[in-house]
């Protein structure tokens, strides 16, 4: 079930269980990342705030990363898709290697993470719940309902980030992304 409210921005249900209430947080979080970063070009995804290296399609390029590691590979046990078979143990390369992709490749390798990682929790929650144990590849055991803690908090900062680079690019500030709303629905 998909909680929208008046003005079409995805959130948390105010009355639900526990896993559509992490999903609609990390559905909110999505979405306004995705309206942070959402419409600019080349030079602009390159555009850095200040003295950081930081970019907004470094952050597209690390969270479509974060997405297929946790959600794609620990998650649901599957390879992970090009470009991180090659790169998957060289640190920071997502952050370095996304100058040299142009806008387009940038969303839509965001975006099909993204997508990737619903069908991977929604797998997960039709046959079990939160409380699905998954073993991380340092040998450590997780929950889904702690992958979705993690990654709920690994947006709200990124979506920081991303707040004050937009800002410097073109002036687009607020928290709350117009329009429909990012999809999460159970089965």
């Amino acid at each position: 079930m998909t909680f929208v409210d008046a003005v079409g921005h995805p959130e948390p249900p105010a009355i639900a269980g526990e896993a559509e209430t992490l999903l609609g947080s990390l559905e909110r979080q999505r979405a306004t990342f995705a309206w942070k970063c959402g419409g600019l070009d080349d030079a602009a995804l390159r555009k850095r705030a200040g003295t950081s290296t930081m970019t907004l399609g470094g952050l597209l390029k690390h969270l479509a990363y974060m997405e297929d590691v946790n959600f794609t590979g620990d998650l649901a046990g599957a390879e992970l898709p090009p470009p991180w078979q090659d790169h998957e143990r060289e640190a920071g390369w997502e952050w370095r290697s996304a100058a040299d992709d142009d806008a387009a490749q940038l969303y839509e390798l965001w975006e099909q993470a993204v997508e990737r990682s619903r069908r991977a929790v929604n797998d997960v929650l039709m046959t079990t719940g939160v409380d699905t144990v998954y073993t991380a590849p340092d040998g450590s055991l997780l929950t889904l309902r702690r992958l979705l803690v993690d990654m709920i908090e690994e947006y709200a900062r990124h979506t920081g980030h991303a707040d004050l680079i937009r800002e410097s690019v073109d002036g687009r500030v607020g928290e709350d992304p117009p329009g429909p709303a990012y999809p999460y629905q159970l089965g």
